[in-house]
């Protein structure tokens, strides 16, 4: 299986690339955008802030690239923020994959949420086997508001969406990588997809 994580500058590539290594596979990192064309499955990381991260994948024309890709692609954190129509960080545009804004959580609770959370109503097989209410590793000071695409929930001052699915695109707001055994059983669900 070719796996290819999507290099842009904005990532926490070295702990996605460890973790599917733990699962006995090997990832490849590129933003050429026939490698990723031709990838079995897609993983699009993304730590930082979103205006950059935007203008990076722009320079690379990976934000006309990632909408058309028809294999599993699984955004992660600030990836799939990305994903959604736009973010209040840096009034960026998104890919508008996920039909939701990105929101900024108020004052009244302490940003960035970083941290254990638990993770519930889980709806996609990415979930298979994973219980309700199992803690996730999160470090967001935006979020997606729940919304029909969600597949996932957490409680952080209000419920939002923590994972998001439509067609051959997932997203999670939680870090699988840093989640210990539970976060590694999410991955190797996607890589079954």
């Amino acid at each position: 299986m070719k796996i290819v994580i999507i290099n842009y500058g904005a990532g926490n590539i070295q702990s996605i690339m460890f973790a599917i290594e733990r699962l006995g596979f090997k990832a490849v990192l590129s933003n050429n955008p026939d490698e990723i064309k031709a990838a079995d499955k897609v993983i699009f990381p993304g730590v930082g802030e979103a205006s950059y991260a935007m203008r990076m994948l722009q320079e690379s024309g990976l934000d006309t690239l990632i909408p058309t890709l028809k294999q599993p692609v699984l955004g992660i954190c600030l990836g799939m923020q990305l994903m959604c129509n736009k973010s209040e960080e840096g009034n960026t545009k998104g890919l508008g994959i996920f039909d939701v804004d990105v929101i900024k959580f108020t004052p009244k609770v302490k940003v960035p949420q970083m941290g254990w959370n638990q993770i519930y109503n889980l709806k996609s097989p990415l979930f298979e086997g994973i219980n309700e209410n199992e803690y996730m590793y999160l470090v967001h000071s935006f979020y997606a508001p729940n919304c029909p695409e969600a597949i996932a929930t957490t409680d952080y001052e209000v419920e939002y969406a923590s994972a998001l699915q439509k067609d051959n695109f997932y997203g999670t707001q939680f870090h699988p990588e840093k989640s210990g055994d539970i976060g590694e059983q999410i991955l190797a669900n996607f890589l079954k997809l």
